[in-house]
């Protein structure tokens, strides 16, 4: 049985380790609703502009304009078949788990507070009780891990946190009679806009850890607990107490990091470096705005012991001001005058400007714009491709974590699909207009299981493995023109005419665009 008070110990001192992290995480989401210059009561505000939000908004844009595509390899020739038909049937997975909103909310994150996770489980309640993979978008604020470590595998255990209502948790398990909120164990929580009530909450805490056999093999156990209650453990399941939660071994949390920090699997993000220029812009911003405001509002000195009429004096209806003695001196009543700031103020915050652009890659030809000079469409393409390495860069990160996604969704294929069951398969290049394409799938050729010994115990024979390349989805207008625009310059040049098979060959295998090596397989096969 799994040990409970180890486990509380624990998760308090890992929370207690991420304190700054976890406020750096709160204050940066006030920073992305532009709250970040108004306190807290709301009893003082100072107007923000949006130059952080766009650069932001820019490169989630740019990101959900090259949503990963994976691809399976084979290491072996003998795995080809598998390869395909997990090629095949990876996209379906996403696709019932509405992959594209999962990667834009971790996007989100990522680009907000430097690290977005995902969750790979196996839900084994979905499709009736079929089981099926699950993906998830997890709140690194309520992720938790041992203090010290760059990557998420070497720690020791890892705590997941959700506030639960606590009808639905004893509803769900009878034998719990009564919970309470832990001391210590609450899970932190943004500064909502509406007021939240989580008197009726109990904070349920999914627990994993590793154990390790004398063969070497990590063995990833679970316990799902909340209160003094232990409501699931896989020690406690004769049929999981051998295997362990997945037969991978992982952790089921993928991370994806933006800028890396030593000592913690998270990371700082694109706010992070632009919060500072930001504060500065706001300030500049209200310090003229305020000038000008006081500049358009005329006032004046008066004398206390003045002739003139106040009340008659500021009020701009009366045309007539009364006042009282023989005549009005100048130092009766005089105007206050407000100096104008230099231009040399606008110089600065544009300057404030122009840094917020450079450090976040966000120049104005990376959204769309054009150089002083620059009116030619092709050198304009040009400064948009070199002005979005940052952008590619970052991409690329979140293409890395994505093979490691795909990776634990194939462990879960090769683990549970024991059952033969039908999938959808999705079209690449979509599927208007024609009849859809199926495909029965179980695990039979990956999971390495080959039957039963005379002594009973199971057989197993090679396990096959994989790799996963990625690709950009051909979803965006541009880039299925830009590929279009390809095709027909080929056709110009008569790479596809039979007479310049071979000139073709050679002018596709120096190119390297996406489905250049399908283009030349048919090309070959013309050919023979």
């Amino acid at each position: 049985m799994p040990d409970l008070e180890k486990a509380r110990y624990l998760l308090k001192k890992y929370k207690k380790a991420r304190e700054n992290e976890t406020s750096r995480i709160i204050k940066n989401e006030q920073w992305y609703k532009m709250r970040h210059m108004s306190s807290s009561d709301g009893a003082s505000y100072i107007p923000a502009s949006a130059w952080l939000f766009n650069s932001l908004a820019v490169k989630h844009a740019d990101a959900m304009d090259s949503i990963p595509s994976p691809y399976v390899t084979a290491r072996e020739p003998s795995d080809t078949e598998s390869a395909d038909a997990l090629s095949k049937l990876l996209p379906v997975i996403l696709e019932y788990n509405n992959f594209p909103e999962i990667y834009s909310s971790v996007w989100n994150d990522k680009l907000k507070h430097g690290t977005g996770c995902y969750g790979v489980f196996w839900n084994p309640l979905a499709l009736d009780g079929l089981g099926d993979i699950e993906l998830k978008r997890i709140d690194i604020l309520n992720l938790f891990w041992e203090p010290g470590i760059n990557n998420l595998s070497e720690s020791s255990d890892v705590f997941h946190c959700e506030l639960r209502n606590k009808d639905e948790v004893m509803e769900k398990y009878p034998f719990v009679k009564e919970l309470k909120t832990e001391e210590g164990a609450e899970t932190s929580r943004y500064l909502y806009d509406d007021s939240v009530d989580v008197s009726d909450k109990v904070c349920v805490v999914d627990w994993y850890y590793k154990k390790y056999l004398p063969t070497g093999k990590t063995l990833l156990h679970y316990c799902k607990f909340a209160g003094d209650y232990i409501l699931y453990s896989t020690e406690d399941d004769p049929e999981m107490q051998g295997k362990g939660l997945y037969s991978h071994g992982s952790y089921p949390f993928v991370t994806d990091v933006m800028y890396p920090i030593e000592g913690t699997p998270c990371g700082f993000g694109a706010l992070d470096i632009m919060k500072d220029a930001q504060m500065q812009i706001d300030l500049l911003n209200y310090s003229i705005l305020e000038n000008a405001r006081m500049a358009a509002s005329r006032r004046y000195f008066i004398r206390a012991d003045g002739a003139v009429s106040e009340q008659e004096f500021a009020d701009w209806t009366k045309p007539f001001v009364h006042i009282q003695g023989a005549g009005l001196g100048e130092d009766s009543i005089r105007e206050i005058t407000v100096s104008p700031l230099s231009d040399i103020y606008l110089d600065v915050i544009n300057n404030k400007i122009t840094e917020l652009k450079e450090t976040s890659g966000n120049r104005d030809v990376t959204t769309g714009g054009s150089e002083s000079g620059v009116t030619a469409a092709a050198a304009i393409e040009a400064l948009q491709k070199s002005g979005s390495k940052m952008t590619n860069d970052m991409i690329a990160s979140s293409y890395r974590s994505f093979c490691k996604v795909c990776t634990l969704i194939i462990e879960l294929i090769r683990q549970f699909y024991t059952v033969p069951r039908c999938f959808r398969i999705v079209s690449p290049n979509g599927s208007c207009g024609k009849i859809p394409d199926y495909m029965m799938y179980d695990n039979s050729k990956i999971s390495g299981f080959e039957g039963i010994c005379s002594d009973g115990s199971e057989k197993y024979g090679r396990i096959p493995a994989f790799d996963i390349s990625v690709s950009a989805e051909k979803s965006v207008a541009s880039k299925r023109t830009e590929l279009n625009n390809m095709a027909k310059e080929l056709y110009s040049l008569g790479v596809f005419s039979p007479e310049n098979r071979e000139a073709a060959s050679l002018l596709l295998g120096m190119m390297d665009f996406e489905g250049r090596d399908e283009l030349l397989s048919r090309l070959y096969e013309k050919e023979n």
